[in-house]
């Protein structure tokens, strides 16, 4: 079985599979009030459509192993961690056809957001150390039921994540 380790999420290294900005402790130039800073567009997306904001609850399993990946052709994806950190996998895309040797692991500190870009393989995210992660996925409407391709990965081509 392939084993992927987790990485520690970096611009460099997650920039082939989208972007991520921390919600909880912002950065940069801001807009400030008296009693407020804004911290305008930090990630932003365009949906032609409208956008459904989806809670997911993720229990952590004994182990990792991953024995299905999906993407959306249409769509990036993006992952809010409330309550822990969590660890999400991705591959690049790849015209339909799995490629988890080419799969990575990262460590998505709690509340920062990733986006997933159009086409990249993933699946839910996982609770990296509490036994339950609840997290914020937003996509366009109905995304689930019309722009999801979920793929069973043969034996061979499942993998852990370590």
């Amino acid at each position: 079985m392939i084993e992927i380790k987790t990485e520690e999420l970096t611009y460099e290294g997650f920039a082939p599979f989208g972007t991520f900005y921390s919600m909880t402790e912002p950065q940069g130039y801001s807009l400030n009030g008296e009693i407020h800073k804004f911290f305008p567009d930090r990630i932003s997306e365009s949906y032609g459509t409208r956008v459904g904001f989806s809670p997911i609850l993720v229990k952590k399993p004994e182990e990792m192993i991953i024995k299905q990946v999906e993407y959306h052709t249409t769509t990036p994806e993006m992952i809010l961690p409330l309550n822990d950190d969590m660890i999400i996998h991705v591959a690049p895309a790849s015209a339909g056809v799995p490629v988890t040797n080419l799969t990575k692991a990262f460590l998505v500190p709690k509340g920062v957001m990733v986006k997933i870009n159009t086409a990249i393989w993933h699946l839910a995210p996982l609770p990296a150390n509490e036994d339950e992660l609840q997290a914020m996925i937003i996509l366009p409407e109905c995304t689930y039921s019309n722009d999801c391709t979920v793929v069973s990965l043969a034996e061979e081509e499942q993998f852990q994540i370590v």
